[in-house]
């Protein structure tokens, strides 16, 4: 009888998982996710992050090092510090390897990459914001559990009587209790999962009397559009010809009507550190299942004249590069994520591939 219940309680101590506890709980990886935890913990307040992912950083550690941005003077608080530990990283000599810091000189976007007066460096490689994130989390002692995926059925999400998120549980088994709760992933699960109101895709221009709301035909911008080539291209496999079909990642269906609403998201796509430096490179390996049919309209692109692909490189230190989807068809994989909000952890994955 003893020795079938210690069985039992071992079982089921497995199964639970650990349970922890902290005044606030950030769930999220992203620039958002550590920012949040180092403010609640300046803030005198216990705090835990609960990271999907093994990277902390998001966009900003994932390849977007090109800060998009206007007046710099309106960028304050921990932002700026972030920005600010990213210059001083870059004042280590050993920062840089590649290149030396008078060659790369002050390029940018709008306005300067480095500001020795305001000791801030906007612009910078994706290796460099992790270095910065990881060491503003050791430097405040915050607890970081990584590879932890909440569970998004009913399950995962405890609420007291008034509503209000009491704990949340991982597929782990994992179980984390606070006072504030806060989800900082750019997917949203957590506040999906804990019963918030939300919508995927465009609302309609009527639904709130949004000018730009809703599906927009015959709006053109920043020359993703097939209009900038001087000729056109034929969306059949063989051109001119509609009875051979149209080519993988031609939709034929319309496009809907101007201000109307439908579940579609803007396109993703992944920003790429690349680098033309000789000593630096490492060849593309050629993808398991490539279809190079899946290209086709690029190859007609390029056989229009269109070069522009090859002139979106916008300069990071060390002679590499934040390469960013660029025009008619390029790196976003357009059509593709339409189902990634809502979509089940596998299927991410898949469209992920």
């Amino acid at each position: 009888m003893s020795s079938s219940f210690a069985i039992l309680l071992t079982v089921s101590s497995v199964a639970l998982g650990a349970s922890r506890k902290a005044d606030a709980v950030v769930y999220g990886c992203t620039s958002g996710a550590v920012t949040a935890v180092v403010q609640v913990k300046k803030m005198g307040k216990s705090v835990v992050m609960v990271c999907p992912d093994k990277h902390l950083g998001g966009l900003t550690t994932g390849g977007l090092g090109w800060t998009g941005s206007g007046n710099k003077a309106v960028i304050g608080g921990l932002s700026r510090e972030f920005y600010h530990r990213v210059w001083r990283e870059y004042q280590k000599p050993g920062a840089w390897k590649w290149q030396k810091r008078e060659e790369y000189g002050n390029k940018g976007q709008g306005t300067e990459a480095l500001d020795q007066t305001g000791r801030t460096m906007w612009i910078f490689e994706p290796h460099i914001a992790e270095n910065v994130s990881e060491a503003w989390i050791m430097e405040r002692k915050i607890p970081v559990y990584r590879e932890e995926w909440l569970d998004r059925s009913a399950n995962g999400v405890s609420k007291d009587a008034a509503g209000r998120i009491v704990s949340i549980r991982m597929l782990n088994g994992d179980t984390y209790s606070g006072r504030m709760f806060i989800d900082a992933t750019y997917e949203g699960d957590l506040m999906a999962a804990a019963g918030v109101d939300y919508h995927v895709g465009r609302e309609s221009k009527a639904q709130y009397g949004e000018e730009w709301n809703g599906i927009q035909t015959g709006v053109l911008h920043h020359r993703h559009h097939f209009g900038v080539l001087p000729v056109k291209i034929s969306p059949y496999v063989t051109p001119g010809d509609p009875s051979s079909g149209v080519l993988p990642r031609v939709s034929t269906e319309p496009p809907g009507d101007y201000g109307a609403g439908d579940k579609k998201v803007q396109v993703y796509c992944f920003r790429m550190c690349l680098t033309r430096h000789d000593p630096n490179r490492v060849p593309f390996e050629k993808p398991a299942g490539y279809d190079v049919r899946q290209y086709e309209i690029l190859l007609r692109v390029f056989q229009a004249g269109w070069r522009e692909t090859f002139q979106k490189y916008d300069p990071i230190p060390n002679w590499k590069t934040d390469t960013n989807n660029h025009g008619p068809f390029s790196t976003d994989n357009i059509g593709r994520n339409w189902d990634y909000p809502e979509a089940t952890y596998e299927r991410r994955r898949e469209i992920i591939a």
